[in-house]
């Protein structure tokens, strides 16, 4: 089974630029969006639906602004939502599908880089989040949360982490959230499988970051431990341009 997070940065511009033939030639099973901003009836969707993919959408009420969804070639049993707390519903920052083992979660974390009021929000959200998913695990313990967290968690996982040590998504305190988050029961697929340094998911659109690979790893797949022994591989896919962020490509067994 093949499962893919990317963070598209807006569907409708992604899928000018080729995303439905990208999504064919990866052989994805699943794929978690995150920053769709749209709703479902803005999008000409017939070529992903032409390839087997049901469609779940969490869009922003704000037009144009965040939203998630999943593409799904598996039917699940259920979908939930939202998480259940207004002003993260509001903004479309989680779904969820629950299939006959497992379930997966669409997830868009805040960013605060924009200043105090969204970092406060930001920091609210993680609190919020972390609760809601100890609660969620109580029913969904085979859990994979995917998603752009906007967070980098180590210094290898940016590039210049002495530069970045103020930096809104290199915070202390978020790092130690992912810390103790990864302590409550997951596995961050990617570093289960891979260890170097230099592998970055999102770089600015200024300075040629992107060709000078001066980047951030923001986006993941957060896997239960109890499941942590069906993580085949996990890859970075490069070549994907669409979006200031790559998609991150899971095998799961």
């Amino acid at each position: 089974m093949n499962i893919i997070t990317y963070n598209v940065n807006g569907i409708r511009a992604a899928m000018k630029k080729g995303f439905s033939e990208w999504l064919k030639s990866t052989q994805a099973d699943m794929i978690c969006l995150q920053e769709v901003k749209a709703e479902e009836h803005q999008v000409e969707l017939e070529a992903i639906k032409d390839q087997g993919f049901d469609i779940f959408w969490m869009p922003a009420v704000k037009k144009g602004y965040s939203g998630v969804a999943v593409f799904t070639k598996i039917p699940p049993k259920d979908i939930c939502y939202g998480c259940g707390m207004e002003d993260y519903d509001n903004e479309g920052r989680v779904v969820t599908l629950d299939f006959d083992d497992f379930s997966l979660m669409s997830v868009y974390m805040p960013s605060g880089t924009s200043g105090d009021i969204r970092q406060g929000f930001k920091m609210r959200w993680l609190d919020d989040f972390y609760h809601y998913i100890q609660d969620v695990k109580k029913e969904r313990p085979n859990l994979i949360i995917s998603g752009d967290y906007n967070i980098c968690h180590k210094p290898i996982d940016i590039h210049n982490p002495v530069a970045n040590k103020n930096s809104s998504g290199f915070l202390p305190e978020e790092r130690e959230w992912v810390s103790k988050f990864i302590d409550s029961g997951f596995v961050d697929a990617f570093r289960a499988v891979n260890s170097d340094p230099g592998e970055y998911t999102w770089w600015t659109y200024r300075f040629g970051a992107r060709r000078k690979n001066l980047g951030w790893r923001i986006d993941y797949h957060m896997v239960s431990e109890l499941i942590q022994d069906r993580i085949k591989n996990v890859k970075h896919l490069y070549n994907a341009e669409h979006s200031d962020h790559c998609p991150v490509f899971m095998q799961f067994e």
